[in-house]
């Protein structure tokens, strides 16, 4: 069995890989990064380092490399013989990854089975995303979709910032989950025995993205404001730990809601996503993990898609409110979306800036809150440009 797996960086080696080598695929990873490829090339092995409780250690062997950007004939080939495709590049990235799938599907010989293609990024529905612009990419011969099955999933590892020196080597924690659409497969599901194959993804896709991604940024921004460095050193600030806990509690409510998740389930997810957080051995920055606001603070994200849904129901959204506050003070020069979100707020009105970056209509329940907040960072921010007394 062969797999191809786009995005040879630390997640796709530390979690998606080590997986699919484990079910006892051949991996080939596929990278623009020169000279990541260049390394994995040249390398027999690398190992991955799980920390937590259930510490353990793997070798990922029997793996191969290509450069698709130097080599796109190449990837094709593969991807014209290969049983599974993986991403974990990034839901921007995939617009960029679909030509190759696209091609590699024109060239699968007929009677092959189905290419089975699983995009594992964070964010909803991501492999619908995909798909979209692999058929983009077909033209007039989108009959050559046929020759893949599409899945859905949600995956949830938390894969920190790693130690200079490591080389290929990747530490993750140890606790994962990747959760795929059973129903396209019909009777031929992938044999992965380590992911979750269900029938009905939504509510693990919105529990990890509300749960894992939206407590992850609040304590993210949170942290940066109360001059925390790392994600560990921001759960230790009780008043940070007690806004995490806050908007969790809130964002359970939601699923509970919605998808009927039990109540005492959904709360020991969210305090066993606390530990996680708390975990030093994650030594993720605040800085990383909070990085490109504008698209953390879009409409079906983190933030926006569970308050605008709670504040529909007419439940609590206070907490989120307040994270969404904490993400407009977001500022490090070194990410792009922080500087551009600095200049929204600089050049925008409160109400415009809620309906370009949030998609949020001026009637929709949440807005009003939202524009109080802006108006009061707007209001920050000006105090600091232009002190009383100056």
């Amino acid at each position: 069995m062969k797999a191809v797996h786009f995005g040879a960086g630390n997640i796709g080696r530390g979690f998606v890989g080590l997986i699919l080598h484990n079910a006892g695929y051949e991996v080939l990873f596929s990278d623009v990064n020169g000279e990541l490829i260049s390394q994995l090339a040249a390398a027999d092995e690398y190992r991955v380092r799980e920390v937590g409780p259930d510490a353990r250690e793997w070798t990922v062997s029997g793996f191969r490399a290509i450069n698709s950007a130097e080599d796109p004939d190449g990837l094709v080939a593969e991807l014209a013989s290969a049983d599974v495709a993986t991403t974990a590049v990034g839901p921007t990235v995939l617009r960029f990854v679909a030509p190759s799938i696209a091609a590699g599907l024109l060239a699968r010989p007929e009677g092959a089975a189905p290419l089975q293609v699983m995009a594992c990024e964070n964010a909803i529905n991501a492999t619908d995303l995909l798909r979209a612009e692999v058929e983009k990419a077909l033209g007039d011969r989108t009959d050559a979709l046929d020759r893949a099955v599409f899945a859905n999933t949600a995956v949830d590892r938390i894969v920190p910032n790693q130690e200079p020196g490591q080389g290929l080597d990747v530490t993750v924690e140890d606790f994962f989950e990747w959760v795929i659409d059973r129903t396209p497969f019909g009777d031929a599901v992938p044999e992965i025995p380590e992911a979750t194959f269900v029938d009905d993804l939504a509510p693990y896709i919105e529990r990890k993205l509300f749960t894992v991604n939206t407590g992850h940024a609040t304590l993210a921004y949170h942290g940066f404001a109360a001059g925390a460095e790392s994600q560990a050193d921001a759960m230790a600030i009780t008043e940070v730990a007690e806004e995490v806990r806050a908007v969790l509690g809130e964002t359970k409510q939601l699923l509970v809601a919605k998808h009927g998740l039990g109540e005492d389930e959904q709360q020991r997810y969210l305090e066993k996503n606390l530990k996680r957080f708390a975990n030093p051995d994650l030594a993720d920055t605040v800085a990383r993990v909070g990085r490109q606001p504008l698209r953390k603070l879009s409409r079906h994200e983190r933030f926006i898609g569970p308050a605008a849904e709670l504040a529909e129901r007419g439940l609590p959204h206070d907490a989120l409110v307040r994270a969404v506050t904490a993400a407009l003070r977001f500022d490090v020069p070194e990410d792009p979306q922080s500087v551009e979100l600095g200049e929204k707020l600089a050049s925008l009105s409160a109400a415009d800036f809620v309906r370009e970056v949030t998609g949020l209509e001026d009637s929709h329940p949440l807005t009003s809150p939202l524009v109080a907040a802006v108006t009061g960072e707007q209001s920050r921010r000006s105090g600091l440009m232009h002190p009383e007394g100056a």
